[in-house]
């Protein structure tokens, strides 16, 4: 009954003038060789990084389904965060036999002349892709949770000035089984458990083009979520890669006729130059970068405007100062910067702090709900309420995983 009655109250507000929603950005000229000395300088600050933090040692755990990265100084200082145990199932060999060994012994401050190092490392340079990178990104949140707990300070505040701490969160549908009343209902459901201002719809057959589960969904579902949810609701839709550049236009159109604010991964998302051909030609945002771990290929994107928004993954990337890096350079060109929310460990908690600091960040960030880790924070509930939730600002992560939970995780090897 309280979902018939959200239906029916946002579908009144379809008759009212939809809200204005950003349209593209006016972007800055700017070459390869500025976008490479943006992500050739160092993102974190001198001050916090002077007297020594020695790494005595780097473990990673496993609770179950779920991973855990604990790494101890000689002080006696203890960080514990949580990776993306998701892709960590999969390539955690090359976490302990590559990448935590590595810094053992290492200064925790000179983390990102290490990362430099860990590149050449054993040649780790020949597994570059998600499974080095996701790896990295473990240790990377690990070591620089372990610094703002010795020097006092949230994460955010290692990269510079903390911007804001309530953060206007989006839910998005994973499902495109779902008819368009369907996922109206389901949009609408997230809408009244969160307070969520934005919503984001899955279009197209994902990586398969063009073919929907169910045929003609697309075109249906566009225009009946506008109507459903009215004209207050930001919303977003991710194709993941469904479309070649003439259909992805002509469903771009159709976003645009409904006044959607952003249009995801319109292609293939390896096809840079596409991607670019559809955003030349469509009024809509057009965002993109989350499968992407390679950084010369970012300056590429960004320098010749393939997209309007990028979207690094903070695990899938590498970890928060690549990302940093990108939002730099796309700051630089006068784009805007969302990091995709990976599904797993405490994914959202990485969110909520990058977008802390990031001056150019979006205006919603995806929150995919609590996660299964039992945790807490002292300064934010970490639960979505009237939209927004609140990034902690106690050090570090600022999340506090439950001791009992990490007592009874058993060390992983091999």
């Amino acid at each position: 009954m309280r979902r018939r009655r959200f239906l029916q109250t946002t579908s009144i507000a379809a008759g009212c003038m939809w809200a204005s929603f950003p349209k593209k950005l006016h972007a800055q000229s700017i070459d390869s060789d500025q976008l490479r000395r943006i992500d050739e300088t160092p993102v974190l600050r001198p001050d916090y990084l002077r007297e020594p933090i020695v790494i005595e040692s780097v473990e990673l755990l496993r609770n179950k389904s779920n991973f855990l990265v604990r790494i101890r100084s000689k002080d006696g200082a203890e960080s514990v965060t949580a990776p993306n145990s998701l892709r960590l199932k999969d390539c955690y060999p090359i976490f302990n036999s590559r990448v935590g060994r590595f810094f053992v012994g290492k200064n925790a401050c000179k983390i990102e002349s290490l990362l430099n190092e860990l590149y050449r490392f054993s040649s780790n340079y020949k597994w570059q892709g998600l499974a080095f990178w996701v790896c990295q990104a473990a240790l990377e949140m690990g070591v620089l949770d372990l610094i703002g707990k010795v020097r006092g300070v949230p994460l955010g505040e290692l990269f510079g000035k903390i911007r804001q701490r309530d953060i206007a969160i989006y839910r998005a549908s994973g499902n495109r089984r779902n008819t368009p009343q369907q996922e109206a209902n389901v949009l609408g459901r997230f809408i009244a458990q969160t307070g969520a201002k934005a919503v984001k719809i899955r279009i197209g057959g994902r990586m398969k083009r063009i073919e929907d589960k169910i045929s003609g969904r697309t075109e249906k579902l566009i225009p009946y979520i506008r109507k459903a949810l009215g004209g207050k609701v930001t919303l977003y839709a991710d194709s993941n890669s469904s479309y070649e550049v003439k259909d992805a236009i002509r469903i771009g159109r159709l976003l645009e006729e409904n006044d959607y604010a952003f249009y995801e991964e319109p292609v293939p998302f390896d096809h840079l130059w596409e991607t670019k051909e559809v955003t030349k030609a469509l009024k809509i945002p057009v965002a993109g970068g989350e499968q992407e771990y390679s950084m010369r290929r970012f300056r590429w994107a960004i320098a010749n405007r393939a997209m309007d928004i990028v979207q690094p993954d903070l695990h899938y990337n590498g970890g928060f100062i690549r990302g940093v890096r990108v939002a730099k350079m796309a700051e630089a060109a006068g784009l805007k910067c969302t990091p995709h929310m990976s599904g797993s460990g405490l994914g959202y908690v990485n969110v909520l702090h990058f977008a802390s600091f990031i001056p150019n960040i979006t205006a919603h960030q995806e929150f995919k709900g609590e996660s299964d880790i039992p945790c807490q924070s002292k300064s934010s509930s970490l639960k979505a309420e009237s939209g927004i939730v609140v990034c902690p600002k106690d050090p570090g992560m600022g999340v506090e995983i439950d001791p009992d939970y990490i007592k009874k995780a058993e060390p992983v090897n091999g």
